[in-house]
């Protein structure tokens, strides 16, 4: 089942003269529960594809559908309700609030929704990651590792139909890195979440079952591993 559909997808920042092609005429397909690394070099356009996948950003043209929504059409509030509830963002810095707890920064989502959360699933997240006992820690309580994995946590509570993680290994070292991606590896086949991860370092690129590669703001690569 497809969950992610790009047709053309064209990105242009700046006019005339001054005009960068981000993002030229990108066409890309995920499956749902797919773990995708998008990899490229630093202005590759991968970052600008993730920030419109995350509808933070919008295409200059083209199409992007996101689990049946064209995520193209939405107005600024509409994007951010989706963002909130569709697509989960997992940055290379944490953005937890750091007066909440680690529960309370988990239900974060659900609490801007003023949704109750699914006990069970709530249980099986934080088990899954690994954190279940330092869910009343504050962020600056846990290692650069364990607030990664909280922030992956604050992602899927709300069952997004698409994880984004952009560079999420960036700012830990080999060790906590190498924990992250296995982090992501679980709620990939635990949790059937389909995950699209933004990366420039080949090695993380290696942890997911397909690896998309963009140069120029162009795939020149797609390969199942």
């Amino acid at each position: 089942m497809e969950i992610l559909r790009c047709e053309g997808v064209r990105k242009v920042y700046g006019v005339g003269r001054n005009q960068t092609v981000a993002l030229d005429k990108i066409d890309l397909s995920v499956e749902k529960g797919e773990f995708v690394a998008i990899t490229g070099a630093s202005g590759s356009g991968k970052s600008t594809l993730l920030h419109i996948l995350g509808t933070v950003d919008k295409p200059t043209e083209g199409k992007v559908v996101i689990g049946g929504t064209d995520i193209s059409k939405l107005n600024q509030t509409e994007a951010a309700i989706f963002r909130r509830r569709k697509a989960g963002i997992v940055y290379q810095f944490y953005n937890l609030i750091p007066t909440l707890s680690i529960r309370k920064n988990i239900l974060m989502p659900l609490l801007l929704d003023k949704k109750k959360p699914n006990p069970e699933y709530f249980d099986r997240v934080v088990k899954t990651l690994g954190i279940s006992d330092r869910l009343e820690a504050l962020p600056n309580q846990l290692s650069g590792g364990g607030q990664q994995r909280a922030a992956i946590a604050r992602a899927l509570i709300c069952r997004p139909a698409l994880l984004l993680a952009d560079e999420p290994t960036g700012n830990l070292d080999r060790k906590n890195s190498a924990e992250v991606m296995d982090m992501l590896k679980l709620s990939n086949r635990n949790l059937e979440q389909t995950i699209v991860l933004i990366t420039h370092d080949e090695k993380i690129a290696l942890g997911a079952d397909r690896i998309v590669t963009i140069e120029d703001g162009r795939i020149i690569g797609d390969e199942r591993r």
